[in-house]
């Protein structure tokens, strides 16, 4: 009887050993697929709301002899929109000849400026310089612009960038001054001044002066005037700009 029993569910017991079998098969097999397949732990983060930019300066910043298309600010915000940002055209308070005073008064004056912007920059001091302008004078006038800065990007100093001031002592305007040395020591002095003012602030800095000075011994990065620049400098600018926004808003 017993053996009779065995043999009646010895079938049954091997059909299910063998889906038993093929059930862990198909786990592994299903275990071994997803193994096998990287896991991308990587989100985007990037914010692609629109931004702004408030660029204030001189010459420099207008881009002095270029198409507007081919100054810094504007070239800085074609880089990081083809890096997939967006940022609207930049709004730029700069004309040629300015110094400290002049900027402060044309800040006063302005009607048109946003409530904060996300990036501002400051690009002040060559006519300081030019006019015979005091240090000291400067160093409080700096001060106050980069105090109005700070507020122009919402009271957030990591979003300030300070602009370092570009030699012009070996241009072909600079040489005509026949004091090219004088020229360079006093750039580096008014420079020093407002390196150390942004540090206090916790802004951040981009040094352009070395760079600039490329330009003694290459003419392809001066504009015609033979006193600002090319358009081929201000996109080595706006690649070390753009690299610091980026840096910024990550």
């Amino acid at each position: 009887m017993k053996l009779s029993i065995q043999k009646t569910i010895l079938p049954f017991l091997l059909i299910g050993a063998a889906w038993i079998v093929l059930a862990c098969s198909k786990t592994n097999s299903n275990h071994n697929q997803m193994a096998s397949q990287p896991i991308d732990t990587t989100t985007n983060t990037r914010d692609t709301t629109t931004k702004t930019y408030l660029a204030l300066g001189d010459s420099y910043t207008i881009g002095q002899s270029v198409p507007l298309s081919e100054n810094y600010p504007n070239q800085t915000i074609s880089l990081l929109n083809n890096k997939g940002y967006s940022f609207s055209s930049p709004q730029i308070i700069a004309t040629s000849g300015w110094t400290t005073v002049n900027l402060l008064g044309a800040l006063a004056a302005k009607k048109n400026l946003l409530p904060s912007y996300n990036i501002v920059t400051l690009l002040i001091g060559v006519n300081n310089q030019y006019q015979g302008g005091s240090q000291s004078d400067y160093k409080t006038d700096f001060t106050t612009l980069l105090q109005q800065s700070i507020a122009y990007a919402g009271n957030n100093p990591s979003h300030v960038i300070v602009i370092s001031i570009p030699d012009y002592s070996g241009t072909p305007f600079g040489n005509g001054r026949n004091n090219r040395a004088t020229i360079s020591s006093e750039i580096d002095s008014f420079n020093a001044i407002n390196k150390e003012i942004s540090t206090d602030y916790k802004v951040n800095y981009i040094n352009v002066t070395d760079e600039s000075r490329k330009a003694f011994t290459d003419n392809s990065l001066l504009a015609s005037d033979g006193l600002h620049y090319s358009e081929k400098e201000y996109a080595i600018w706006a690649g070390l700009l753009a690299a610091q926004i980026e840096k910024i808003l990550q």
